[in-house]
């Protein structure tokens, strides 16, 4: 007998998080509170291949740091199942490995519109786009009409938050102040451990 039970919608959130901070979480924010899904999972990548890894903290310690700038959000979970496929991690891959092990869930890819302007570039894009709902959030100084004719893809109007990783890990070096760049608990652990002091 076929259930009719709707399945949970998981809204998956990749990236390096290297750190995690404000930008990340109040488009993850704006994904669940306006209902395009039940759930976010931040996918924390151990490598991307589009990415130089030189600057990467250590994979557990950034999905610490997730798990504590998500702390007390019931809808937010952190993931470490890149950590165990097989590298360079590959969404396509991670989408199909995650389709087969919860098959009483359905999985939206949620990507800044920059990656969509290079989307091209991705492993097996085309599949992804054939077979995945895709939400595109809006990045500062882009604007692409790339897919967005594709019924996949939907494009959503979360706030845009002009902070970055590479932001922060820049006033890092330079000793300056992270206060409210992301949340204090973040920084307090970063801080503790003199993370990205020498990258």
């Amino acid at each position: 007998m076929v259930s009719n039970k709707k399945k949970q919608q998981i809204g998956l959130f990749f990236g390096s998080f290297n750190p995690i901070h404000f930008g990340h979480l109040i488009i993850a924010n704006y994904i669940v509170e306006n209902h395009f899904a039940d759930k976010i999972w931040f996918v924390v990548s151990p490598h991307n291949p589009l990415k130089n890894s030189n600057e990467l903290l250590d994979d557990d310690d950034r999905l610490a740091l997730v798990k504590l700038a998500i702390k007390r959000n019931r809808k937010f979970e952190a993931s470490d199942i890149e950590f165990s496929l097989s590298k360079p991690s590959f969404t396509v891959n991670t989408l199909n490995y995650l389709k087969q092990k919860y098959k009483d869930k359905d999985f939206i890819l949620i990507i800044g519109e920059d990656n969509l302007d290079c989307f091209e570039k991705w492993k097996d894009y085309q599949e992804i786009i054939n077979n995945n709902r895709i939400l595109v959030y809006p990045r500062p100084d882009i604007n692409t009409n790339n897919f967005f004719q594709i019924s996949t893809i939907q494009r959503i109007d979360a706030p845009q938050i002009e902070i970055s990783s590479t932001m922060i890990r820049e006033l890092i070096r330079e000793n300056k102040s992270i206060q409210y760049l992301l949340p204090e608990s973040v920084r307090k652990e970063i801080e503790k451990n003199k993370y990205y002091c020498n990258s």
